[in-house]
């Protein structure tokens, strides 16, 4: 089992993913849930909400994805779109990312005087949520990366997957196989991120 430093170290965006894994769907799943229950949110609120998509699921979502941009991405630029998604539909599945927006508006009335604060603290909640989760993953072994093809996709989406009204999409992460090793990302030197105080 690595550190935790060690995980946090390892999570990087992963494009080049299969589907030949070497945990089960029960794993997970078991990892997906734990975070769900333990990450943090204000208030208690517990607004994210998880979708995981495995098989026929998550080709669904990919499909979804090619069909709605082919429809308004201009035919001579779709060719590098499309790469893109079939990349995303090649990995193993697939997590979605909601806001229970039902849940947000319930603590915006419970406590009138934060109210302005309840949807930003609630997309804090979904990026931890998803930090965690992509962690977790990577600590099983898998790739993954993080997409943003909301709002383009949700009618589509909540229509296939019976999905609530009041879920908000936020993210689509794939995750599967890493095929490749990830390159190292430039960084800011520390010091120009980073004040201390002693």
């Amino acid at each position: 089992m690595r550190s935790f430093k060690e995980a946090v170290v390892n999570r990087r965006t992963n494009y080049a993913l299969g589907k030949q894994i070497e945990v089960s769907p029960a794993q997970i799943i078991e990892v997906v849930e734990n975070m769900v229950k333990e990450v943090p949110s204000s208030f208690n609120m517990q607004s994210g909400r998880v979708v995981v998509a495995f098989g026929d699921n998550h080709d669904k979502i990919w499909n979804i994805t090619h069909d709605t941009l082919q429809a308004i991405v201009p035919a001579e630029n779709f060719a590098a779109t499309e790469e893109k998604i079939k990349g995303f539909a090649a990995a193993y599945g697939t997590v979605l990312f909601f806001d229970e927006t039902e849940t947000v508006q319930g603590m915006q009335k419970q406590f009138a005087a934060y109210a302005d604060n309840f949807p930003i603290w609630a997309q804090q909640a979904n990026g931890m949520l998803q930090f965690a989760i992509w962690t977790a993953l990577t600590n099983l072994g898998l790739g993954a990366n993080l997409q943003h093809y909301n709002p383009l996709i949700d009618d589509q989406v909540k229509a296939a997957f019976a999905i609530p009204a009041s879920w908000k999409l936020i993210a689509q992460m794939p995750f599967g196989q890493p095929l490749q090793a990830v390159k190292a990302i430039e960084k800011l030197p520390i010091e120009q991120r980073v004040k201390i105080f002693a």
